[in-house]
């Protein structure tokens, strides 16, 4: 008997894989119902566990951050609708770092065939075979995968690197530029590589106010 061939990961550059699911704010239809806006789709181990308790609460208290960023955020596991209702009340009695009453409003997948799951990679045996690994795939507008994050059982995210993403991503789309290590925004941003050898000569002995080298095919753009 052959062995079943798994389904294949989507990756950065291709388009986010359709599905209709029942979520805690009623049916989507990904990514047609989130058309000309990026989405944090994220998936966690459980309900009811410690570690995916303190990534929804922190994840409930930014999303006005992320509606500034025309970003919305949807969560999946394989639990059932009614353990995700159970446990999203319980979490609006909880207080962590400040965080209290708080109120998860963002849908929230129910996924108990792991359909959804498979065909986003998010069910990874080494880790679990009946729990979706922490994984965060950052959508943009067009519905093509820009971003891929995987995170283990046992580690919670960091929420702060997954705005600078969409913040960068945007900011790359926008001006057409790099963001270079830890950039944030108002950092100095790296313009395209020199594509010849004239425009290469020409960055070099033509820096100014705005742009500066550190070499041919390193250069940047001042932002402030």
């Amino acid at each position: 008997m052959e062995n079943a061939v798994a389904p294949r990961m989507p990756l950065i550059g291709d388009q986010a894989p359709s599905f209709r699911a029942q979520t805690t704010q009623g049916e989507i239809n990904f990514p047609e119902d989130y058309k000309g806006k990026w989405v944090i789709l994220f998936s966690h181990p459980a309900d009811f566990t410690p570690v995916c308790t303190t990534e929804f609460m922190t994840f409930a208290t930014m999303m006005d951050e992320f509606k500034e960023l025309n970003t919305e955020l949807v969560g999946l596991s394989v639990d059932s609708l009614y353990a995700h209702i159970a446990w999203l009340r319980k979490i609006q009695e909880l207080e962590y770092k400040g965080m209290k009453q708080v109120e998860v409003t963002f849908p929230l997948i129910e996924d108990i065939k792991m359909e959804v799951a498979n065909k986003y990679g998010m069910i990874q045996p080494g880790q679990s075979s009946t729990q979706a690994v922490r994984a965060v795939f950052v959508i943009d507008p067009q519905a093509k995968i820009r971003c891929i994050l995987y995170y283990p059982l046992t580690t919670g995210r960091n929420f702060d690197e997954i705005k600078r993403i969409i913040l960068a991503l945007q900011k790359a789309d926008r001006d057409g530029v790099a963001t270079p290590a830890d950039w944030r925004p108002g950092d100095d941003v790296i313009v395209p590589t020199a594509g010849s050898c004239g425009t290469a000569k020409e960055r070099m002995e033509n820096q100014d106010d705005e742009t500066y080298c550190l070499d041919w095919f390193m250069c940047f753009k001042r932002e402030k």
